[in-house]
C-alpha cells in the first residue's frame, strides 16, 4: 500500500542531549514538501562528524536531533517539483548538495560549494518552510546536515540526493556518500600525486585510509602514515601504507621527522584529522619547490593555522578539499559505476569492519570513541 502523502511512523535514534546515548524512539516523518524526497534508509554508518556534533564540544547545542549522514536507501516518495527521482530509485543522501543553478554549481572551477545546499551543521530545519519533518507527539525533532539518516525514513532536499545504479549493493556503497569520497577524492582529484612520488597521510581513520587508497591507485612509491594510535598501523598496511610515524615517539616536530626520512620532504601530503597542529605539520613536511599539502579534516571553530610565510614563498602549495572535490549529484553516480566496474581499485569490504542492528547503534559510538575499526555498518531493518 502506498504511503505517499501520508505521515510515516518509524523508528529513529534520537539524540536528546549532548554526549548521552541515543534513544530508539517512534517518530513521525511528514511527507516531503516542494523539492524534497522521502527516503527509506536501509544502511547507515557512523562518521566522526556525527560524534563531534553529538558531543557538542565547541559547537552550538541543538537538541533533540536525529544525526547521521553516511547512508544508502530507496526513494519512498517525492515532493512537488522533483522530476529526476521516483519511488523505488536507489540513492545515497549526501551531507552537501548541488542545486545545479547557482554560480558554484555552474562553474567549471568550483565543484561542490553550492550556495543553496552547502553543508550547514547548525541548521536543524528544512529550507522549504523552516520546519522539521520529524516529530514525537507533536514536538519537533531537529535535522542534521539535511540528511538525518539515523531514522528508518528521512526527508532530504532533492539537491542532496544522488541516484545510483540499482545493481549497487547498498551496504557496500553506503560509505561512498561521505568518508570514502572525501579521502579518496582529496588525493586523486586535488593532491594528484604522480607515479613514483611520496605521499604522507595524517590520520588513519576511514577518510585517511581512503586517501591512502588514492595514493596507492595513483602509483605512489612511498605512503607514510602519521597517527598517534599504534593499533591502526597493522590494519593500515592493507591500504598501501608503507611506513608509519607516531608523533609521540619523537621529541621533535613530526614534520622534521618526515623531512629527514624523505631527504627534503614528501611530494604530497593529505591531512585527515581536523587537528590544526596536524595541518601545520602536513604542510611543513612537503618538499619545497613542488610539494602540495591538502587539508581535509575540519578544525575546531576557534583554531588558527600558523606557519612562516617563507614556507609558502618556497613554492609549497596549500590546498583545501571538500568532499573530495566531487559534485554530489553529477559525480557520485559515476563514482559508484566505476566502483561496480572495478575501475577505481577500491575494496569497500576493507573499510566496513563492524556491523550492528539498529537497536545497537550506540555500540557504533563505542567503537569509534575507543578507536576500534573503521566503519560500523548499521542495519536499519535489523
Amino acid at each position: 500500500m502506498s504511503t505517499a502523502g501520508q505521515v510515516i511512523r518509524c523508528k529513529a535514534a534520537v539524540a536528546w542531549e549532548a554526549g548521552k546515548p541515543l534513544s530508539i524512539e517512534e517518530v513521525e516523518v511528514a511527507p516531503p514538501q516542494k523539492h524534497e524526497v522521502r527516503i527509506k534508509i536501509l544502511f547507515t554508518a557512523l562518521c566522526h562528524t556525527d560524534v563531534y556534533y553529538w558531543e557538542c564540544k565547541g559547537y552550538t547545542p541543538l537538541f533533540p536531533r536525529i544525526l547521521g549522514h553516511e547512508a544508502s536507501g530507496i526513494v519512498e516518495s517525492v515532493g512537488e517539483g522533483v522530476n529526476d527521482l521516483k519511488p523505488g530509485d536507489h540513492v545515497l543522501p549526501i551531507f552537501t548538495g548541488e542545486c545545479k543553478e547557482c554560480r558554484h554549481c555552474l562553474s567549471e572551477e568550483s565543484n561542490n560549494m553550492c550556495e543553496l545546499l552547502r553543508i550547514n551543521c547548525d541548521r536543524g530545519v528544512m529550507l522549504a518552510d523552516g520546519k522539521t519533518r520529524f516529530s514525537i507527539n507533536g514536538k519537533p525533532i531537529y535535522h542534521f546536515v539535511g540528511t538525518s539518516t539515523f531514522s528508518q525514513y528521512t526527508v532530504v532536499h532533492v539537491g542532496q540526493v544522488a541516484k545510483i545504479s540499482p545493481t549497487a549493493p547498498l551496504d557496500k556503497v553506503c560509505p561512498i556518500s561521505c568518508g570514502i569520497c572525501t579521502g579518496f577524492g582529496a588525493t586523486v582529484n586535488v593532491a594528484k600525486p604522480k607515479k613514483g612520488q611520496t605521499v604522507a597521510v595524517f590520520g588513519l581513520g576511514a577518510v585517511g585510509l581512503a586517501a591512502a587508497e588514492g595514493a596507492r591507485v595513483c602509483g605512489a612509491s612511498r605512503i607514510i602514515a602519521v597517527d598517534v594510535n599504534p593499533r591502526r598501523f597493522e590494519e593500515a598496511k592493507r591500504f598501501g601504507i608503507t611506513e608509519f610515524v607516531n608523533p609521540k615517539d619523537y621529541d621533535k616536530p613530526v614534520q622534521e621527522v618526515i623531512v629527514e626520512m624523505t631527504g627534503g620532504g614528501v611530494d604530497r601530503s593529505v591531512e585527515c584529522t581536523g587537528s590544526v597542529q596536524a595541518m601545520i605539520s602536513a604542510f611543513e613536511c612537503v618538499h619545497d619547490g613542488w610539494g602540495v599539502c591538502v587539508l581535509v579534516g575540519v578544525p575546531k571553530k576557534d583554531d588558527a593555522f600558523k606557519t612562516h610565510p617563507m614556507n609558502l614563498l618556497s613554492e609549497r602549495t596549500l590546498k583545501g578539499a571538500f568532499y573530495g572535490n566531487y559534485k554530489p549529484r553529477t559525480d557520485i553516480p559515476m563514482v559508484v559505476d566505476k566502483y561496480l566496474n572495478k575501475e577505481l581499485g577500491l575494496d569497500m569490504d576493507k573499510f566496513i569492519t563492524h556491523s550492528v542492528p539498529f537497536a545497537d547503534i550506540n555500540k557504533a559510538f563505542d567503537y569509534m570513541l575507543q578507536g576500534i575499526g573503521l566503519r560500523c555498518m548499521i542495519h536499519l531493518d535489523a
